[in-house]
């Protein structure tokens, strides 16, 4: 696989959290384009990634998520983290209900994260 610049590492990632539990909100849509917009001017095909991303089977969703992750790590700043981990937090939420999936994600994110945040 291709390593991602932190901004379409994020993407990917908001894009599998909004697929997760299985239904797309327009909410979640919202907070992907908050993302994109706050981005900026970092700018990138989302054809292309969205071709790579709705023909990733499901059961790959995870793997990619964890690549995308360690992907945005390695580009990014502590500040950078905070505000991504705040994207995802939204992200899960936009549709009021918190799943047994998207939480297995989210604290992935948090889990990998979590030591550079102690005494912050």
């Amino acid at each position: 696989m291709t390593k991602l610049n932190k901004v379409m590492a994020g993407y990917h990632m908001l894009v599998i959290l909004s697929q997760v539990d299985g239904k797309f909100d327009p909410a979640e849509g919202k907070v992907i384009v908050n993302y994109l917009k706050d981005s900026f001017p970092f700018r990138f095909n989302l054809d292309h990634e969205m071709d790579i991303l709705s023909n990733l089977p499901k059961e790959d969703y995870f793997l990619h998520f964890n690549n995308a992750m360690n992907d945005f790590y390695e580009d990014s700043t502590v500040e950078e983290r905070t505000d991504f981990l705040n994207y995802a937090v939204k992200m899960v939420m936009a549709d009021k209900k918190l799943t047994k999936d998207e939480n297995k994600y989210l604290k992935e994110l948090f889990f990998a994260w979590e030591p550079e945040f102690e005494g912050v």
